[in-house]
């Protein structure tokens, strides 16, 4: 992997392929999707207002409200954000510099992030190393990906499977000119992010020849099906990562507006949410996520899931308990306002 920064050049690929990537968006697919936050479709998405949303447990008053919000930013001001992107799967996108390989990595580090922390860190640098500096035009030749990978396996993933993963993204971005520019397209059709992402799914399982395996395990798990109920995490964390304006984590390639996105539920997001009371649903679901991301759109209607690395992160530093535990809970920067402390 060539890293940026590294004092070697990254590769400049002149083929057309490359050229339609997204890196000046100008291509005709980027052009046609909401780049400039335009289109109606895009702006009022995720239109999704069904009773769980609107029922969405926000701070009860003002007072409660401010306490909330000032937890949440103090939370975001004082996460050590470097070292933190370090131990984080977003941390292998930024060693790319071409928005083309910076999209396949995320799927792949996104989608291979499930699972022990140090495992899953191991794994998709031996996927990344072992697909070369140049993942897009690796990714071009289905039968050099697959010799590449040949024996790779992550839990119940196997080789066959990141292969129709890389394999169909690759041919997806290569006809819309990016993901980002599909996803866009998707989304702007539709005017419903669950929607917009399940179709996404599908075309890249379709491109891959993951959808002619349906009782595969691994290949059904890899890239799931969003409009099946679960929080879809890790197409989640893909989104925020593709989406949010650049800021040292996020990358902001993809022409969406961050006010469309969920934030990502994983265990430590669930019972933080569940904690400071943004959600009162326990477990990881869509709902769930629209919950928490509705009572966060009350802090910041515009970029809802700025709060979601340092919060995790905290989870993560914390081992968020599910009750009051003054030894794990000292120090953490939501304990004011968590349910378990403040009655």
């Amino acid at each position: 992997m060539r890293a940026r920064g590294s004092g070697e050049a990254a590769p400049r690929r002149r083929d057309a392929a490359v050229k339609a990537a997204p890196q000046q968006r100008t291509d005709a697919a980027v052009k046609a999707a909401p780049q400039q936050r335009t289109d109606a479709a895009v702006k009022a998405a995720p239109r999704r207002r069904d009773a769980a949303v609107k029922a969405a447990p926000r701070p009860g008053d003002a007072a409660r409200g401010a306490a909330v919000k000032a937890a949440l930013d103090g939370v975001r001001a004082r996460c050590a954000v470097e070292e933190r992107r370090a131990r984080d799967p977003v941390s292998f996108v930024h060693r790319y510099t071409d928005p083309a390989d910076q999209e396949l990595v995320a799927l792949i580090a996104a989608s291979l992030a499930f699972g022990n922390v140090k495992a899953l860190h191991a794994k998709i640098g031996e996927a990344l190393d072992r697909l070369g500096p140049e993942i897009a035009l690796t990714a071009d030749d289905a039968r050099a990906v697959s010799a590449r990978l040949r024996g790779f396996r992550h839990r119940i993933y196997r080789d066959r499977d990141l292969v129709g993963l890389i394999v169909g993204a690759r041919r997806v971005q290569r006809a819309s000119g990016s993901l980002g520019a599909a996803f866009a397209a998707e989304l702007s059709r539709t005017g419903d992010l669950r929607q917009a992402l399940g179709a996404w799914v599908r075309a890249i399982r379709r491109a891959g020849g993951l959808d002619r395996r349906p009782d595969d395990r691994g290949a059904a798990h890899i890239l799931p099906d969003p409009e099946k109920g679960s929080a879809a995490k890790r197409l989640m964390l893909l989104l925020r990562w593709m989406i949010r304006p650049a800021d040292g984590v996020d990358l902001g390639l993809w022409p969406v507006p961050p006010s469309a996105l969920l934030i990502p539920v994983d265990t430590h997001i669930e019972k933080l949410g569940y904690n400071i009371g943004l959600t009162d649903r326990r477990g990881a679901t869509w709902k769930t996520a629209e919950e928490i991301t509705a009572a966060l759109r009350g802090f910041d209607p515009a970029d809802p899931v700025k709060y979601d690395f340092a919060l995790c992160h905290l989870g993560m530093l914390q081992q968020c308990p599910s009750r009051r535990d003054p030894v794990r809970c000292q120090g953490c920067g939501v304990k004011p306002v968590c349910r378990h402390w403040d009655e």
